[in-house]
């Protein structure tokens, strides 16, 4: 065991030292993720800086969707002994105020792609429902998340273009998850070939100039809700979140395609009147291209890159038909929302946000 500078600090949970965790599952992770949008569809960033424990792995990647352009910078080293320690190569996050203040950086590098900018949250930090599953008697996720949108101010700097960010119009949101899923290098898959391979999710962190709406939506193949959330949680601290009841998730798909391009979420919260808001995808981002989410043999969150810092850029043009080939699985697009029929709790019935989706597999709701 190796003490670390955490160790000075009141936070121990278990007699073990803070560099360990309470679990030897090789899947825990502990993992910082943001986006930034300017409310429409000119440039969508999305950063991720995750912490791999019983890997003894640290990873960071940034992903720039902007026009037809697909730019990630990745970076991993070996975690040692300190936790506290933020860095990997040229990205950091540092936490100016606990759950309402943070920087992140990317310092200027070969690849095209940095930043320096620094968050400020527009909501109190809310803590969303544990998400656990257990497929084929293996607990493959148990893990826990908040969840908390925002504004940003600084600067992006693409391909030697300075972009300067004010929170008039950068917004974003974020999240803090820790626990269990899957990372790393793949393992033998064992009796889990008998899953259908379903993942149907909708995230929707939607926000409006005074208050957001959170939305989780998951499905197995017959359409049970393996995990589900719909809050409205106020920029005005003193009035109460409000629970918006059982969400009701009705995608349109490009034809031929799981691709949306647009969706009507109904919430009925109890004892209110039910009220539905239109969800329109304007800048998707593949989640799983290059950034370690995805297949890519050669990086995966968590996945072991060798004794040395390792720094890597991966583009592509949607406009190439091959680049355009590669963006399939998770989107993480900017998307418009809007109250309908005049459902709006204020005079803002206009919002913006992430719209996270993927519909992979078998769900009652295809016919294929």
């Amino acid at each position: 065991m190796t003490l670390s500078p955490l160790d000075d600090y009141p936070v121990h949970q278990a007699p073990e030292v803070m560099r360990h965790v309470t679990t030897s599952d090789r899947n825990f992770y502990d993992r910082y993720y943001f986006n930034l949008h300017g409310c429409s569809d000119e440039l969508m960033l999305i950063i991720g800086i995750g912490q791999y424990p019983n890997l003894g792995v640290m990873d960071a990647f940034a992903v720039a969707r902007r026009g037809p352009a697909h730019k990630v910078v990745r970076a991993s080293r070996e975690l040692g002994d300190d936790r506290m320690d933020t860095r990997v190569g040229p990205f950091r996050v540092e936490v100016l105020e606990g759950l309402k203040r943070l920087r992140v950086v990317l310092d200027d590098n070969e690849h095209g792609l940095s930043f320096d900018l620094t968050w400020e949250g527009a909501i109190p930090a809310t803590l969303e429902p544990p998400h656990y599953l257990r497929w084929q008697e293996r607990v493959v996720f148990d893990s826990r998340r908040l969840a908390q949108t925002g504004r940003w101010t600084g600067s992006v700097v693409i391909d030697g273009e300075r972009i300067e960010i004010t929170p008039d119009r950068w917004w974003g949101s974020r999240d803090r998850s820790w626990g269990i899923r899957p990372v790393g290098e793949p393992e033998p898959p064992g009796i889990q070939v008998k899953n259908t391979g379903t993942f149907y999710w909708l995230y929707t962190p939607m926000q409006f100039e005074d208050h957001t709406i959170l939305c989780i939506v998951q499905e197995d193949d017959k359409g049970r809700r393996l995990l589900e959330e719909s809050v409205r949680v106020w920029s005005d601290e003193t009035r109460e979140n409000e629970y918006l009841g059982r969400p009701e998730y009705h995608p349109i798909y490009v034809d031929g395609t799981r691709e949306v391009s647009t969706a009507t979420i109904v919430f009925s919260p109890p004892g209110g009147r039910p009220f539905a808001v239109r969800a329109t995808p304007i800048l998707p981002v593949h989640m799983m291209v290059g950034t370690g989410y995805g297949l890519e043999p050669d990086w995966k969150h968590g996945m072991y890159q060798g004794p040395d810092l390792k720094v890597q850029g991966v583009s592509y043009d949607t406009r190439k038909e091959e680049d355009a080939a590669r963006m399939w699985g998770m989107v993480d697009s900017v998307g418009r929302y809007e109250y309908l029929d005049g459902a709006a709790p204020t005079s803002h019935d206009t919002g913006y946000g992430l719209y996270e989706y993927w519909a992979l597999g078998p769900h009652h709701s295809f016919k294929d």
